[in-house]
């Protein structure tokens, strides 16, 4: 590998190792090069950030590298967080808050056993967006959080209460699941076009 794909290689690696960062021996052990020419790499790579004025810039903290945000941009990425456009919610997001909102009070684990799928960032998102939170800790083996919905919750659907939600008939039947979620993405989808008007 050219010294300029290693670089290329390099910026990927932190794109994807996100908040965790790599450490130089880690990245020069995935790059297969030594850690002296890793090092001048990143210095490079971190001035080029720098020079170019680019969004981004590279940090290390706790020995670890990782790419970041410039904090001179956090007022936009505050209007962003809180923009009524990031209102939406991805599939993912909605499956999960409807699992929430009739199974509460709820674990993690449980929420991706129904879901038979990992749901952390899900529930990360909807704890963001207010509209899930810690309700207490289940009494099992390491004391997992239990999930609830929130009151913004309910402003969001237009509910009164947890009593207005859809009427399961039965959650033993992975259908029936299937179609009290797309009940709920319907008067969620409903509210969110008369807010919008």
């Amino acid at each position: 590998m050219n010294y300029k794909e290693l670089k290329s290689v390099i910026e990927g690696l932190l794109f994807l190792s996100g908040d965790e960062g790599l450490s130089v021996r880690q990245i020069a052990e995935i790059t297969e090069q030594r850690p002296d020419l890793t090092v001048r790499a990143l210095d490079e790579l971190k001035d080029d950030y720098s020079t170019q004025e680019r969004g981004l810039q590279v940090v290390q903290i706790a020995g670890n590298y990782r790419l970041a945000t410039l904090p001179a941009h956090a007022p936009y990425f505050e209007r962003l967080a809180y923009s009524p456009s990031r209102a939406s919610l991805s599939q993912a997001a909605l499956e999960t808050l409807a699992i929430v909102a009739y199974r509460q009070p709820i674990t993690r684990v449980e929420i991706e056993e129904i879901r038979g799928v990992k749901s952390e960032r899900a529930i990360h998102t909807l704890n963001n967006k207010d509209l899930i939170h810690e309700v207490g800790r289940a009494e099992a083996v390491g004391r997992p959080i239990l999930y609830g919905t929130t009151k913004s919750f309910l402003d969001s659907f237009g509910l009164a209460s947890l009593k207005e939600l859809p009427e399961p008939s039965s959650f033993e039947s992975p259908d029936t699941l299937e179609e009290e979620t797309q009940l709920l993405f319907s008067k969620l989808d409903t509210q969110m076009t008369f807010e919008e008007m």
